[in-house]
């Protein structure tokens, strides 16, 4: 986990969405959300099931595995690669060889989505506090920022080994908002998955959702996020609507 000094600016509330007027604190989810990283995580499952002598997925296969962290990810190919539960040595072993794979080119092949850049710099020019919540592995996480020179936008990022737990949990969201001393009701979390939408409602946040991530094969509109976005920067004035989840 990593923090800034926090900074706080007035927020001009005339520039964003209505959704966002009294919200003050931004929690986003950085995979299917921020950047489309299967290509890269795809390459270091195949890398890992194939120095382990065991069949190669496809990356669409590998896409509906993301989402609840590296060693769910790696469970979750092994299962897949041996038709059976892992035996967790087995498992232990593919996780450390996936995290050298993984570890050696994180970027090569990721992307930033569409508008991501461009929101977050008007949501941080705007006085919002901006924080980064993820189930991936805390260390991959300062790299990818610098890679796609998101770091300054951020006074927060916690990955899944950052706290005793991780997303769909609320403990990581709960922990942001007191860090910046900012009451659960005037955050937001951004994601794209239906942990990103538990963990929103678990905590007390307003949920916004995003449709083009990781979400196992589901329509994130399953999940009742406050507000479905198809890109973020909807959440800017004079954006195209959004589409209002009901119930």
């Amino acid at each position: 986990m990593r923090q800034r000094a926090l900074k706080v600016h007035p927020i001009n509330y005339s520039e964003l969405h209505t959704i966002l007027q009294g919200k003050r604190l931004i929690a986003f989810d950085l995979d299917g959300t921020l950047i489309d990283s299967v290509p890269d995580l795809a390459v270091a499952v195949a890398r890992t099931l194939d120095e382990l002598g065991l069949p190669e997925p496809s990356e669409a296969e590998v896409r509906d595995w993301v989402g609840n962290g590296a060693p769910v990810l790696v469970e979750r190919a092994l299962t897949w690669a041996l038709q059976a539960p892992p035996e967790p040595s087995l498992q232990q072993r593919a996780y450390d060889v996936f995290m050298v794979h993984y570890g050696a080119a994180p970027n090569t092949l990721t992307t930033l989505y569409p508008g991501v850049k461009q929101a977050l710099e008007a949501l941080h020019q705007q006085g919002l506090t901006l924080v980064l919540i993820t189930n991936k592995p805390e260390r991959f996480i300062e790299p990818l920022l610098k890679h796609f020179e998101l770091l300054d936008y951020f006074t927060l990022w916690i990955g899944g080994d950052s706290l005793a737990e991780k997303k769909p949990h609320p403990l990581p969201l709960l922990h942001a908002a007191h860090h910046c001393q900012i009451p659960p009701a005037e955050c937001v979390m951004v994601g794209d998955s239906r942990h990103d939408m538990a963990a929103g409602k678990a905590a007390g946040f307003t949920t916004l959702a995003l449709p083009y991530g990781y979400n196992h094969g589901e329509p994130i509109e399953n999940s009742h996020p406050d507000l479905v976005l198809s890109s973020l920067t909807e959440l800017l004035l004079n954006a195209p609507l959004a589409t209002k989840v009901v119930g």
